[in-house]
């Protein structure tokens, strides 16, 4: 047997795949953070070595010469993590210092804001080597001379990135001690919101198997709650549905006691007698006693099947009938009957009147309130089945009616009315029942001069709505 999945490792599952994507896209944008860091430190210094080579220039014999100090130049020496280059064009674009083929500014590189110098700085490729490059235009204003020359320093990417290597390490160190951090205070956090849980579980766990008191409530958080509320509602159900069946069995074994103890002490007088007439006069009273018996075990067996009906319901397995239809084959099938009680039996149903049923429950209903208006409409009386729209049955007829304060009472399983009838009182219980799965709403109504109404308003169907 399958036992689901895990909350606690659901969650810390996508909390980690969620945490994972996260670190990816933060070390993407770290990565370009410290490369933004680490350009803007080394930018610096490459426009402060560019200055100090500017610093140097002085015209000769009309030409442009560049004086590097000693100093200057130890500054382009081999360091730990690059190499740098230089190059000093004069006026007309001439090399006059550095070194040669020094890639020249991109068309179109802007010149850059976050210095106040004449400088652009750009990115390119110098003996098989990435290279920063700062292009300095620096103004000459001599006698001789009076133009822009240019100053090329170059440095190898090397110090860059292991600056930017050293600031992405640092950061996904940190970030992926808060994800573990995070991990760890989330299954803490689950652990101790399942506590509540897991105490439910063990109470419903140790209750007996008849046990169905509410769950106590008290200590819970709220979020627990509407699952408590929850399950006292359904072992409230439960309850009723078992105490019901308890009643009717202990209903059903009393009602079905007397009969066949009246049965059986009829059979014994009757084996005792010693004339043929005293026995057909038994035989007769047991075939009385054996038709109500069969009455009042298919009454019991209608009541048994309404539960599995109403389920069928519940779970999506009504059906769309016309109550027209059901209506006109039923008045049929009883119409020989009600001639024989001589009873005129009449059907109003001009149009289809649709609703969404079981069909078997809806032919009990029926059935049901016709053989009881059959057996209290006297002979020369009337009988009408009306089906009417929206969704609307009635039986009436015009017998002696239903006093008002017994209206409720009549549909009592095995309530029976002292003065009329000898039925098991099941009838029109079984009736209500099935109103009940429905969520149909049953009325009576008495008739002047005399008679009775017994009116059915089911929900409107589905498609009708």
């Amino acid at each position: 047997m399958s036992r689901g999945v895990s909350l606690r490792g659901r969650l810390l599952r996508r909390l980690a795949l969620l945490l994972s994507l996260i670190l990816l896209l933060s070390s993407f944008s770290a990565y370009w953070s410290a490369r933004r860091a680490a350009d803007t430190a080394y930018d610096r210094t490459l426009l402060a070595s560019a200055r100090a080579v500017a610093d140097g220039l002085y015209a000769e014999d009309g030409r442009l010469r560049a004086n590097i100090p000693y100093v200057a130049l130890d500054t382009f020496a081999y360091d730990s993590a690059g190499r740098i280059y230089y190059q000093v064009l004069d006026l007309q674009g001439n090399q006059v210092s550095g070194y040669e083929d020094l890639p020249p500014a991109p068309p179109g590189t802007p010149r850059t804001d976050d210095y106040p110098a004449l400088a652009h700085f750009y990115d390119a490729e110098y003996r098989n080597q990435g290279v920063r490059v700062v292009s300095l235009l620096q103004p000459v204003s001599e006698p001789q001379l009076n133009g822009i020359a240019e100053i090329r320093v170059a440095e190898t990417q090397g110090a860059r990135e292991r600056m930017a290597r050293e600031l992405l390490i640092g950061t996904l160190w940190r970030m992926g001690l808060l994800s573990f951090s995070a991990l760890l205070l989330v299954w803490l956090a689950v652990n101790l919101a399942l506590r509540p849980l897991e105490a439910l579980r063990r109470e419903v766990a140790e209750r007996a198997s008849d046990d169905l008191q509410p769950l106590p409530d008290s200590g819970l958080p709220r979020e627990v709650l509407p699952l408590v509320e929850a399950l006292n509602q359904f072992n409230e159900r439960l309850r009723g549905l078992f105490e019901r069946q308890s009643q009717f069995i202990a209903d059903a074994a009393h009602e079905l006691r007397t009969p066949l103890a009246a049965l059986k002490a009829r059979i014994t007088l009757g084996l005792r007698a010693e004339q043929p007439e005293e026995w057909r006069s038994t035989l007769e009273q047991v075939a009385q006693q054996g038709d109500r018996l069969t009455s009042l075990a298919n009454q019991l067996l209608s009541l048994a099947r309404i539960e599995s009906g109403a389920r069928a319901i519940t779970e999506g397995g009504a059906q769309r009938i016309d109550l027209g239809q059901l209506a006109r084959e039923l008045a049929l099938a009883m119409a020989p009957l009600a001639h024989a009680r001589g009873v005129a039996l009449a059907l109003e149903a001009e149009q289809p009147v649709w609703i969404d049923g079981e069909p078997t429950l809806l032919n009990e209903l029926l059935n049901n309130l016709l053989d009881n208006a059959l057996a209290h409409t006297p002979a020369g009386g009337n009988l009408i089945i009306r089906a009417l729209a929206p969704s609307v049955l009635e039986v009436e007829d015009d017998g002696p009616g239903i006093p008002e304060a017994e209206h409720e009472k009549v549909f009592e399983r095995f309530y029976r009315r002292s003065s009329l009838g000898s039925g098991a009182g099941l009838g029109l219980a079984i009736v209500g029942e099935i109103c009940r799965a429905h969520q149909a709403r049953i009325s009576l109504h008495q008739v002047q001069p005399h008679g009775l109404r017994v009116r059915v308003e089911f929900p409107l169907s589905v498609a009708e709505a």
